[in-house]
Protein backbone atom coordinates (compact mmCIF):
# COMPACT_ATOMS: atom_id res chain seq x y z
CA UNK A 1 0.00 0.00 0.00
CA UNK A 2 1.17 3.52 -0.70
CA UNK A 3 0.37 6.86 0.84
CA UNK A 4 -0.47 9.47 -1.80
CA UNK A 5 -0.84 13.19 -1.53
CA UNK A 6 -4.14 14.05 -3.17
CA UNK A 7 -3.87 15.82 -6.50
CA UNK A 8 -6.16 15.53 -9.50
CA UNK A 9 -9.12 12.05 -9.15
CA UNK A 10 -13.74 10.91 -8.55
CA UNK A 11 -16.18 11.22 -5.82
CA UNK A 12 -19.60 10.38 -7.16
CA UNK A 13 -21.97 9.91 -4.24
CA UNK A 14 -24.11 12.84 -3.16
CA UNK A 15 -26.60 10.89 -1.05
CA UNK A 16 -25.60 8.35 1.57
CA UNK A 17 -27.27 4.97 1.28
CA UNK A 18 -28.05 4.02 4.86
CA UNK A 19 -27.77 0.60 6.44
CA UNK A 20 -29.02 -0.07 9.98
CA UNK A 21 -26.36 -0.73 12.58
CA UNK A 22 -26.54 -2.07 16.10
CA UNK A 23 -25.83 0.49 18.83
CA UNK A 24 -26.13 -0.65 22.43
CA UNK A 25 -28.67 -3.30 21.51
CA UNK A 26 -30.86 -0.86 19.56
CA UNK A 27 -30.94 -0.26 15.82
CA UNK A 28 -29.40 3.14 14.95
CA UNK A 29 -29.72 4.76 11.53
CA UNK A 30 -27.47 7.25 9.83
CA UNK A 31 -28.72 10.34 8.02
CA UNK A 32 -31.17 9.51 5.24
CA UNK A 33 -29.87 12.35 3.09
CA UNK A 34 -27.02 14.84 3.16
CA UNK A 35 -28.59 17.13 0.59
CA UNK A 36 -29.39 19.88 3.11
CA UNK A 37 -25.90 19.83 4.60
CA UNK A 38 -24.25 19.76 1.16
CA UNK A 39 -26.35 22.71 -0.01
CA UNK A 40 -25.43 24.65 3.14
CA UNK A 41 -21.65 24.38 2.68
CA UNK A 42 -21.07 23.69 -1.02
CA UNK A 43 -20.50 27.32 -2.03
CA UNK A 44 -17.68 27.64 0.52
CA UNK A 45 -15.71 24.82 -1.12
CA UNK A 46 -13.46 25.87 -4.01
CA UNK A 47 -11.23 24.36 -6.66
CA UNK A 48 -7.59 25.41 -6.74
CA UNK A 49 -5.63 25.65 -9.98
CA UNK A 50 -1.90 26.24 -9.49
CA UNK A 51 0.44 26.88 -12.43
CA UNK A 52 4.22 26.99 -12.58
CA UNK A 53 5.97 28.82 -15.41
CA UNK A 54 9.10 27.21 -16.83
CA UNK A 55 11.04 27.56 -20.12
CA UNK A 56 9.93 24.96 -22.63
CA UNK A 57 13.52 23.86 -23.25
CA UNK A 58 14.04 23.28 -19.55
CA UNK A 59 10.90 21.19 -19.31
CA UNK A 60 11.85 19.10 -22.33
CA UNK A 61 15.34 18.43 -20.99
CA UNK A 62 14.46 17.79 -17.35
CA UNK A 63 14.48 14.01 -16.73
CA UNK A 64 12.52 12.20 -14.09
CA UNK A 65 14.48 11.61 -10.86
CA UNK A 66 16.11 8.17 -11.01
CA UNK A 67 14.37 6.35 -8.17
CA UNK A 68 15.14 2.84 -6.92
CA UNK A 69 12.91 0.16 -8.51
CA UNK A 70 9.68 -0.38 -6.64
CA UNK A 71 9.97 2.76 -4.51
CA UNK A 72 6.60 3.70 -2.92
CA UNK A 73 7.11 7.28 -4.09
CA UNK A 74 7.37 6.43 -7.81
CA UNK A 75 3.75 7.35 -8.55
CA UNK A 76 4.06 10.46 -6.40
CA UNK A 77 6.91 11.66 -8.62
CA UNK A 78 5.06 10.53 -11.74
CA UNK A 79 2.20 12.78 -10.69
CA UNK A 80 4.29 15.90 -10.16
CA UNK A 81 7.10 15.47 -12.69
CA UNK A 82 5.03 13.88 -15.43
CA UNK A 83 1.33 14.56 -14.81
CA UNK A 84 0.18 13.03 -18.11
CA UNK A 85 2.49 10.03 -18.01
CA UNK A 86 3.99 10.97 -21.36
CA UNK A 87 7.38 11.44 -23.02
CA UNK A 88 9.16 8.53 -21.37
CA UNK A 89 9.55 10.18 -17.96
CA UNK A 90 10.33 13.73 -19.17
CA UNK A 91 8.29 16.82 -18.52
CA UNK A 92 5.79 17.49 -21.34
CA UNK A 93 7.00 20.20 -23.72
CA UNK A 94 4.65 22.90 -22.54
CA UNK A 95 5.23 26.31 -21.05
CA UNK A 96 3.13 25.78 -17.91
CA UNK A 97 2.75 22.87 -15.55
CA UNK A 98 -0.51 22.82 -13.63
CA UNK A 99 -2.02 21.05 -10.65
CA UNK A 100 -5.57 20.87 -9.41
CA UNK A 101 -6.69 20.61 -5.82
CA UNK A 102 -9.37 21.79 -3.43
CA UNK A 103 -9.83 24.35 -0.69
CA UNK A 104 -12.45 26.15 1.37
CA UNK A 105 -13.30 29.67 2.48
CA UNK A 106 -12.97 30.42 6.21
CA UNK A 107 -13.53 34.20 6.06
CA UNK A 108 -16.10 35.97 3.90
CA UNK A 109 -13.53 38.65 3.06
CA UNK A 110 -11.61 36.14 0.95
CA UNK A 111 -9.43 33.85 3.13
CA UNK A 112 -9.03 30.34 1.66
CA UNK A 113 -7.36 27.27 3.18
CA UNK A 114 -5.77 24.43 1.21
CA UNK A 115 -2.81 22.03 1.36
CA UNK A 116 0.69 23.35 0.89
CA UNK A 117 1.48 20.69 -1.71
CA UNK A 118 -1.37 21.97 -3.89
CA UNK A 119 0.21 25.39 -4.35
CA UNK A 120 3.88 24.75 -3.51
CA UNK A 121 6.24 26.67 -5.85
CA UNK A 122 3.30 27.92 -7.93
CA UNK A 123 3.74 31.14 -9.92
CA UNK A 124 0.01 31.64 -10.40
CA UNK A 125 -2.90 30.41 -8.28
CA UNK A 126 -6.54 30.61 -9.34
CA UNK A 127 -9.45 29.94 -7.01
CA UNK A 128 -12.54 28.64 -8.82
CA UNK A 129 -15.89 28.95 -7.05
CA UNK A 130 -18.99 26.81 -7.31
CA UNK A 131 -20.74 29.43 -9.46
CA UNK A 132 -17.87 29.45 -11.97
CA UNK A 133 -16.12 32.62 -10.81
CA UNK A 134 -12.32 32.62 -10.98
CA UNK A 135 -10.22 34.83 -8.72
CA UNK A 136 -6.46 35.14 -8.62
CA UNK A 137 -5.04 34.30 -5.20
CA UNK A 138 -1.97 35.35 -3.26
CA UNK A 139 -0.26 33.26 -0.59
CA UNK A 140 -0.55 34.63 2.94
CA UNK A 141 1.51 31.86 4.49
CA UNK A 142 2.25 28.16 4.27
CA UNK A 143 3.48 25.40 6.55
CA UNK A 144 5.14 22.45 4.78
CA UNK A 145 5.48 20.44 8.02
CA UNK A 146 1.73 20.05 8.45
CA UNK A 147 0.98 20.62 4.74
CA UNK A 148 -1.20 23.72 5.10
CA UNK A 149 -1.45 26.96 3.14
CA UNK A 150 -3.58 30.08 3.54
CA UNK A 151 -4.55 32.13 0.47
CA UNK A 152 -6.27 35.49 -0.06
CA UNK A 153 -8.60 36.47 -2.88
CA UNK A 154 -10.33 39.81 -3.40
CA UNK A 155 -14.03 39.25 -4.16
CA UNK A 156 -16.45 41.99 -5.14
CA UNK A 157 -18.93 40.74 -2.53
CA UNK A 158 -18.73 38.68 0.68
CA UNK A 159 -18.14 34.98 0.17
CA UNK A 160 -19.87 32.02 1.78
CA UNK A 161 -17.56 30.81 4.57
CA UNK A 162 -17.45 27.81 6.89
CA UNK A 163 -16.14 27.46 10.43
CA UNK A 164 -13.86 24.99 12.14
CA UNK A 165 -15.30 22.49 14.59
CA UNK A 166 -13.43 20.61 17.31
CA UNK A 167 -11.96 17.38 15.94
CA UNK A 168 -11.04 16.28 19.46
CA UNK A 169 -14.69 15.76 20.42
CA UNK A 170 -15.48 13.72 17.32
CA UNK A 171 -15.59 9.97 17.84
CA UNK A 172 -14.71 6.93 15.79
CA UNK A 173 -17.89 6.01 13.94
CA UNK A 174 -19.23 9.57 13.66
CA UNK A 175 -20.61 10.52 10.25
CA UNK A 176 -18.57 12.86 8.06
CA UNK A 177 -18.92 14.41 4.62
CA UNK A 178 -16.12 15.34 2.20
CA UNK A 179 -16.34 17.83 -0.65
CA UNK A 180 -13.57 18.35 -3.17
CA UNK A 181 -12.33 18.38 -6.74
CA UNK A 182 -11.57 14.74 -7.64
CA UNK A 183 -9.94 14.17 -11.04
CA UNK A 184 -10.50 17.86 -11.76
CA UNK A 185 -14.23 17.24 -12.17
CA UNK A 186 -15.29 20.07 -9.85
CA UNK A 187 -17.23 20.04 -6.59
CA UNK A 188 -18.24 16.51 -5.62
CA UNK A 189 -19.65 15.14 -2.38
CA UNK A 190 -18.98 11.87 -0.57
CA UNK A 191 -19.82 10.61 2.89
CA UNK A 192 -18.69 8.05 5.42
CA UNK A 193 -17.50 7.79 9.00
CA UNK A 194 -14.40 8.52 11.01
CA UNK A 195 -12.57 5.20 10.85
CA UNK A 196 -9.74 6.03 13.26
CA UNK A 197 -8.01 8.94 15.00
CA UNK A 198 -4.39 9.88 15.72
CA UNK A 199 -3.00 8.03 12.73
CA UNK A 200 0.75 8.55 12.21
CA UNK A 201 1.30 8.27 8.42
CA UNK A 202 3.91 10.96 7.89
CA UNK A 203 7.65 11.32 8.44
CA UNK A 204 6.90 14.73 9.90
CA UNK A 205 6.70 15.04 13.66
CA UNK A 206 3.38 16.81 13.81
CA UNK A 207 1.04 14.47 11.95
CA UNK A 208 -1.89 13.01 13.95
CA UNK A 209 -4.39 12.34 11.19
CA UNK A 210 -8.08 11.49 11.12
CA UNK A 211 -8.81 8.41 9.04
CA UNK A 212 -12.07 8.24 7.11
CA UNK A 213 -13.77 5.88 4.68
CA UNK A 214 -15.52 8.76 2.90
CA UNK A 215 -14.45 8.45 -0.74
CA UNK A 216 -11.38 10.66 -1.17
CA UNK A 217 -9.27 10.72 -4.30
CA UNK A 218 -6.50 12.66 -6.00
CA UNK A 219 -7.66 16.23 -6.38
CA UNK A 220 -9.38 16.29 -3.00
CA UNK A 221 -6.20 17.75 -1.47
CA UNK A 222 -7.03 20.71 0.70
CA UNK A 223 -10.76 20.04 0.69
CA UNK A 224 -12.81 20.03 3.90
CA UNK A 225 -14.09 17.12 5.93
CA UNK A 226 -17.35 18.17 7.60
CA UNK A 227 -19.20 16.88 10.63
CA UNK A 228 -22.98 16.73 10.58
CA UNK A 229 -23.24 20.30 11.88
CA UNK A 230 -21.45 21.65 8.81
CA UNK A 231 -18.23 22.38 10.71
CA UNK A 232 -14.81 21.60 9.25
CA UNK A 233 -13.17 18.97 11.44
CA UNK A 234 -10.45 17.95 8.99
CA UNK A 235 -8.54 18.92 5.85
CA UNK A 236 -8.23 16.04 3.39
CA UNK A 237 -4.59 15.51 2.49
CA UNK A 238 -3.61 11.90 1.74
CA UNK A 239 -4.90 8.45 0.80
CA UNK A 240 -3.57 4.94 1.26
CA UNK A 241 -3.95 3.12 -2.04
CA UNK A 242 -2.22 0.64 -4.36
CA UNK A 243 -3.52 2.51 -7.43
CA UNK A 244 -3.92 6.16 -6.43
CA UNK A 245 -7.72 5.85 -6.23
CA UNK A 246 -9.89 5.58 -3.15
CA UNK A 247 -10.09 2.22 -1.38
CA UNK A 248 -11.81 3.71 1.64
CA UNK A 249 -8.70 4.76 3.55
CA UNK A 250 -8.26 8.52 3.49
CA UNK A 251 -6.54 10.88 5.90
CA UNK A 252 -7.32 14.42 7.03
CA UNK A 253 -5.40 16.92 9.14
CA UNK A 254 -7.59 17.34 12.25
CA UNK A 255 -8.97 20.81 12.90
CA UNK A 256 -7.53 20.82 16.43
CA UNK A 257 -4.07 20.75 14.85
CA UNK A 258 -4.82 22.87 11.78
CA UNK A 259 -6.79 25.80 13.26
CA UNK A 260 -3.99 27.21 15.49
CA UNK A 261 -1.50 26.95 12.63
CA UNK A 262 -3.87 28.72 10.27
CA UNK A 263 -4.33 31.50 12.83
CA UNK A 264 -0.54 31.93 12.97
CA UNK A 265 -0.23 31.98 9.20
CA UNK A 266 -2.93 34.64 8.98
CA UNK A 267 -1.36 36.74 11.71
CA UNK A 268 2.36 36.37 10.98
CA UNK A 269 2.61 34.81 7.53
CA UNK A 270 4.57 31.95 9.12
CA UNK A 271 4.36 29.43 11.94
CA UNK A 272 5.82 30.18 15.37
CA UNK A 273 6.21 26.86 17.14
CA UNK A 274 7.41 26.32 20.65
CA UNK A 275 10.90 24.86 21.05
CA UNK A 276 12.11 22.66 23.89
CA UNK A 277 15.64 22.09 22.62
CA UNK A 278 15.91 18.31 23.01
CA UNK A 279 16.42 15.34 20.71
CA UNK A 280 14.15 12.48 21.67
CA UNK A 281 13.53 8.82 20.90
CA UNK A 282 10.94 6.20 21.73
CA UNK A 283 10.93 4.16 24.93
CA UNK A 284 10.68 0.40 24.44
CA UNK A 285 10.26 -2.25 27.13
CA UNK A 286 14.01 -2.80 27.54
CA UNK A 287 14.71 0.90 27.95
CA UNK A 288 11.79 1.22 30.37
CA UNK A 289 13.29 -1.58 32.50
CA UNK A 290 16.78 -0.09 32.59
CA UNK A 291 15.43 3.34 33.59
CA UNK A 292 12.97 2.08 36.20
CA UNK A 293 9.87 3.33 34.38
CA UNK A 294 7.79 0.25 34.98
CA UNK A 295 5.98 0.41 31.64
CA UNK A 296 7.12 1.89 28.33
CA UNK A 297 5.95 5.51 28.20
CA UNK A 298 7.12 9.03 27.60
CA UNK A 299 9.85 10.51 25.39
CA UNK A 300 13.48 9.67 26.12
CA UNK A 301 15.83 12.65 25.92
CA UNK A 302 18.73 11.53 23.72
CA UNK A 303 20.40 14.93 23.55
CA UNK A 304 20.04 18.49 24.81
CA UNK A 305 20.80 21.58 22.75
CA UNK A 306 23.56 23.49 24.51
CA UNK A 307 21.76 26.81 23.96
CA UNK A 308 18.20 25.53 24.28
CA UNK A 309 15.51 26.04 26.92
CA UNK A 310 15.93 22.52 28.30
CA UNK A 311 19.62 23.03 29.00
CA UNK A 312 18.83 26.18 30.97
CA UNK A 313 16.11 24.33 32.89
CA UNK A 314 18.44 21.43 33.75
CA UNK A 315 17.16 18.59 31.56
CA UNK A 316 19.76 15.92 30.77
CA UNK A 317 20.20 13.04 28.31
CA UNK A 318 18.57 9.98 29.84
CA UNK A 319 15.65 11.90 31.31
CA UNK A 320 12.24 10.61 30.25
CA UNK A 321 9.57 13.28 29.73
CA UNK A 322 6.24 11.83 30.88
CA UNK A 323 4.14 15.00 31.19
CA UNK A 324 4.38 18.34 29.40
CA UNK A 325 2.29 21.33 30.47
CA UNK A 326 -0.19 19.04 32.20
CA UNK A 327 -0.57 16.77 29.16
CA UNK A 328 0.59 13.15 29.42
CA UNK A 329 3.23 12.00 26.95
CA UNK A 330 2.20 8.44 26.17
CA UNK A 331 4.55 8.05 23.21
CA UNK A 332 7.56 10.02 22.01
CA UNK A 333 5.64 11.30 18.96
CA UNK A 334 3.22 13.11 21.28
CA UNK A 335 5.89 15.52 22.51
CA UNK A 336 6.81 17.42 19.30
CA UNK A 337 3.14 17.98 18.48
CA UNK A 338 2.27 19.30 21.94
CA UNK A 339 5.41 21.45 22.21
CA UNK A 340 4.85 22.83 18.71
CA UNK A 341 1.33 23.90 19.63
CA UNK A 342 2.46 25.65 22.81
CA UNK A 343 3.04 29.41 22.73
CA UNK A 344 6.60 30.68 22.36
CA UNK A 345 7.78 32.18 25.67
CA UNK A 346 5.34 30.23 27.82
CA UNK A 347 6.76 28.72 31.03
CA UNK A 348 5.50 25.18 31.53
CA UNK A 349 5.91 22.32 33.99
CA UNK A 350 7.74 19.33 32.52
CA UNK A 351 7.57 16.11 34.55
CA UNK A 352 10.54 13.81 33.99
CA UNK A 353 11.73 10.49 35.32
CA UNK A 354 15.43 10.62 36.23
CA UNK A 355 17.09 7.51 37.66
CA UNK A 356 13.72 6.02 38.53
CA UNK A 357 12.30 9.08 40.31
CA UNK A 358 9.84 11.67 39.06
CA UNK A 359 10.64 15.37 39.32
CA UNK A 360 9.18 18.53 37.85
CA UNK A 361 11.22 21.03 35.86
CA UNK A 362 10.11 24.54 34.85
CA UNK A 363 10.96 25.33 31.22
CA UNK A 364 10.38 28.56 29.30
CA UNK A 365 9.91 27.64 25.65
CA UNK A 366 11.92 29.22 22.90
CA UNK A 367 10.92 29.53 19.26
CA UNK A 368 11.70 26.67 16.88
CA UNK A 369 14.07 27.66 14.10
CA UNK A 370 12.73 25.40 11.38
CA UNK A 371 15.74 26.00 9.12
CA UNK A 372 18.30 25.01 11.78
CA UNK A 373 19.31 21.39 11.36
CA UNK A 374 22.78 21.58 12.93
CA UNK A 375 23.39 19.09 15.75
CA UNK A 376 24.27 20.36 19.17
CA UNK A 377 27.99 20.50 19.81
CA UNK A 378 29.69 18.11 22.20
CA UNK A 379 32.97 18.38 24.06
CA UNK A 380 36.41 17.62 22.63
CA UNK A 381 37.12 13.89 22.24
CA UNK A 382 39.92 12.01 23.85
CA UNK A 383 42.67 10.96 21.42
CA UNK A 384 44.34 7.74 22.65
CA UNK A 385 47.56 7.06 20.80
CA UNK A 386 47.13 3.29 20.26
CA UNK A 387 43.84 1.40 19.75
CA UNK A 388 42.88 -1.20 22.37
CA UNK A 389 40.37 -3.89 21.31
CA UNK A 390 37.90 -5.74 23.51
CA UNK A 391 34.86 -7.97 22.78
CA UNK A 392 31.70 -7.13 24.77
CA UNK A 393 28.08 -8.19 24.11
CA UNK A 394 28.86 -9.21 20.55
CA UNK A 395 30.74 -5.96 19.88
CA UNK A 396 34.41 -5.50 19.04
CA UNK A 397 35.28 -2.26 20.83
CA UNK A 398 38.31 -0.08 20.25
CA UNK A 399 39.62 3.23 21.50
CA UNK A 400 39.41 6.10 19.01
CA UNK A 401 42.59 7.48 17.49
CA UNK A 402 43.23 9.57 14.38
CA UNK A 403 43.42 6.52 12.15
CA UNK A 404 40.09 5.12 13.38
CA UNK A 405 38.45 8.51 13.17
CA UNK A 406 39.54 8.84 9.55
CA UNK A 407 38.62 5.26 8.62
CA UNK A 408 35.04 5.58 9.87
CA UNK A 409 34.66 9.33 9.03
CA UNK A 410 33.92 10.14 12.68
CA UNK A 411 33.51 13.82 13.51
CA UNK A 412 36.04 15.39 15.84
CA UNK A 413 33.25 16.30 18.25
CA UNK A 414 32.32 12.64 18.85
CA UNK A 415 33.96 11.02 21.86
CA UNK A 416 33.61 7.59 23.44
CA UNK A 417 34.40 4.00 22.47
CA UNK A 418 34.27 2.91 18.84
CA UNK A 419 32.35 -0.17 17.68
CA UNK A 420 34.72 -1.70 15.12
CA UNK A 421 32.74 -4.90 14.43
CA UNK A 422 29.32 -6.35 15.27
CA UNK A 423 28.50 -10.07 15.55
CA UNK A 424 25.65 -10.51 13.01
CA UNK A 425 23.92 -13.06 15.28
CA UNK A 426 24.02 -10.89 18.41
CA UNK A 427 21.27 -8.78 20.02
CA UNK A 428 23.45 -5.77 19.18
CA UNK A 429 22.96 -6.48 15.47
CA UNK A 430 19.21 -6.76 15.99
CA UNK A 431 19.27 -3.29 17.56
CA UNK A 432 21.07 -2.03 14.42
CA UNK A 433 24.36 -1.19 16.06
CA UNK A 434 26.98 -0.97 13.31
CA UNK A 435 30.72 -0.47 12.81
CA UNK A 436 31.45 3.24 13.11
CA UNK A 437 28.94 3.80 15.91
CA UNK A 438 30.45 5.17 19.13
CA UNK A 439 29.39 4.23 22.67
CA UNK A 440 29.26 7.53 24.56
CA UNK A 441 27.72 6.35 27.85
CA UNK A 442 26.98 3.07 29.60
CA UNK A 443 24.03 3.24 31.99
CA UNK A 444 24.30 7.05 31.94
CA UNK A 445 28.01 7.12 32.77
CA UNK A 446 30.53 8.43 30.21
CA UNK A 447 33.10 5.95 28.91
CA UNK A 448 36.37 6.51 27.02
CA UNK A 449 37.94 3.03 26.78
CA UNK A 450 36.78 -0.53 26.02
CA UNK A 451 37.87 -1.54 29.53
CA UNK A 452 35.56 1.07 31.03
CA UNK A 453 32.64 -0.37 29.03
CA UNK A 454 33.46 -3.91 30.12
CA UNK A 455 33.83 -3.04 33.81
CA UNK A 456 30.56 -1.10 33.82
CA UNK A 457 28.70 -4.02 32.27
CA UNK A 458 30.25 -6.51 34.71
CA UNK A 459 29.11 -4.34 37.61
CA UNK A 460 25.55 -4.25 36.27
CA UNK A 461 25.50 -8.03 35.95
CA UNK A 462 26.62 -8.40 39.57
CA UNK A 463 23.80 -6.07 40.61
CA UNK A 464 21.31 -8.39 38.90
CA UNK A 465 20.42 -6.04 36.05
CA UNK A 466 18.84 -7.68 33.03
CA UNK A 467 19.64 -4.92 30.51
CA UNK A 468 22.17 -2.17 29.95
CA UNK A 469 21.38 1.23 28.47
CA UNK A 470 23.92 2.56 25.98
CA UNK A 471 24.08 6.09 24.62
CA UNK A 472 25.36 5.64 21.08
CA UNK A 473 26.48 8.27 18.55
CA UNK A 474 26.77 7.75 14.80
CA UNK A 475 29.85 9.13 13.00
CA UNK A 476 28.05 12.45 12.41
CA UNK A 477 27.38 12.88 16.15
CA UNK A 478 23.64 12.13 16.25
CA UNK A 479 22.92 10.13 19.39
CA UNK A 480 20.33 7.58 20.45
CA UNK A 481 19.76 5.22 23.37
CA UNK A 482 19.99 1.46 22.86
CA UNK A 483 19.06 -1.15 25.49
CA UNK A 484 20.85 -4.52 25.27
CA UNK A 485 20.05 -7.61 27.29
CA UNK A 486 22.74 -8.87 29.68
CA UNK A 487 21.53 -12.46 29.97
Amino acid sequence: MRVFRLMNVAIVSAILLVQPVVNGGAIARGPESLSGLAEQVMDAVVNISASTNAPAEQQRSTPMPQLPPGTPFQEFFDEFMNPKGENGGKMPPQHKSSSLGSGFVIDASGIVVTNNHVISDADEIMVIFNDGRKLKAEIIGKDPKVDLAVLRVKPDKPLVAVKFGDSDVEKIGDWVMAIGNPFGLGGSVSAGIISAKNRDISDQSYGQYLQTDAAINKGNSGGPLFNMEGEVIGINTAILSPTGGSIGIGFAIPSALAAPIIDQLRQFGETRRGWLGVRIQSVDDNIAETLGLGTARGALVAGVDEKGPSKIAGLEPGDVIVTFDGKPIKESRDLPRIVGQTAVGKTVDVVIVRKGKEQTMRVTLGRLDETDTKPAKAGEPAQPEQPVFKKVLGLDLVTINDEMRKRFSIKDTVKGVLIAKVDPNSPAAEKRLAPGDVIVEVQQEAVATPDAVSKRIDALKKDGKKSVLLLVANPQGDVRFVALGLE
